[in-house]
């Protein structure tokens, strides 16, 4: 049986073929996410390789990492003091079943367009389970790809050469606009491998009912790390619920 797209797409060499994903992207991010209010004990769910979780652990953030990924968790250990601050803190878990209690964190962030990856079902379990491992109150963050931006701006086909590697992409989207797909080529080291990325966009309309029946309210919206009005033209969406 063949693994899932997001398996095929986050293996050992998804930092040499996005070297911009790095914790100097990530700073600016952490600084907006704690000014509005991530604190306390707090999950970076989906975490990829730490890099936010280990920045938020130097803004003195509670946080614990997830991530399916084994070889992005195994990556981890490269960030700069990593054994410090990381060693015990990341979990490698599905997203759809965390393995934490009900209401046993303040915070929680889904960073990085990693949201939409299970199919409609699915995404409602994501939804789910973070309505439960919240406390009354707490603060779910979710920045995510802004669909009215992405149809206008898809750009079909690209092609990236690095040192190593040769990156292909080519990009569409199904469904009537709701999904976006990217088949990816990689040619790395005399290599190559290919895989799928199928992942549902979310107009803000249908995240809210989605949220509240998991008891999480949206209380603000923006188009990017810079506090932009979320419209259709900003890059990003970026919520923040509550958690009733």
């Amino acid at each position: 049986m063949s693994a899932v797209w997001f398996e095929e797409a986050f293996r050992a060499d998804y930092r040499a073929v996005y070297p911009h994903r790095d914790l100097e992207a990530a700073r600016p991010e952490v600084r907006w996410l704690v000014e509005h209010g991530v604190r306390g004990r707090t999950l970076d769910l989906c975490c990829g390789f730490g890099r936010h979780t280990l920045l938020l652990r130097d803004a003195g953030v509670d946080v614990f990492g997830l991530d399916l990924s084994a070889d992005l968790l195994a990556a981890a250990s490269t960030l700069p003091n990593a054994e410090r601050h990381l060693a015990g803190r990341l979990v490698r878990a599905d997203a759809r079943e965390l393995p934490f209690a009900r209401a046993s964190f303040g915070s929680l962030v889904n960073l990085f367009s990693s949201f939409g990856y299970f199919g409609e079902l699915g995404d409602e379990r994501v939804l789910a389970e973070i309505g439960r491992v919240l406390r009354p109150g707490g603060l779910a963050a979710f920045d995510l790809m802004n669909p009215p931006f992405v149809r206008a701006n898809l750009r079909d086909e690209t092609t990236r050469e690095g040192e190593d590697f040769l990156l292909r992409e080519r990009r569409s989207l199904a469904d009537g606009g709701r999904r976006v797909i990217k088949d990816v080529e990689l040619v790395r080291n005399g290599d190559s491998r290919r895989w799928r990325e199928d992942v549902r966009l979310y107009e803000l309309d249908e995240l809210r009912p989605k949220l509240a029946t998991h008891g999480l309210a949206v209380h603000a919206t923006f188009g990017g790390f810079a506090s932009e009005p979320a419209s259709a033209t900003a890059p990003r969406l970026l919520l923040l619920a509550t958690r009733a």
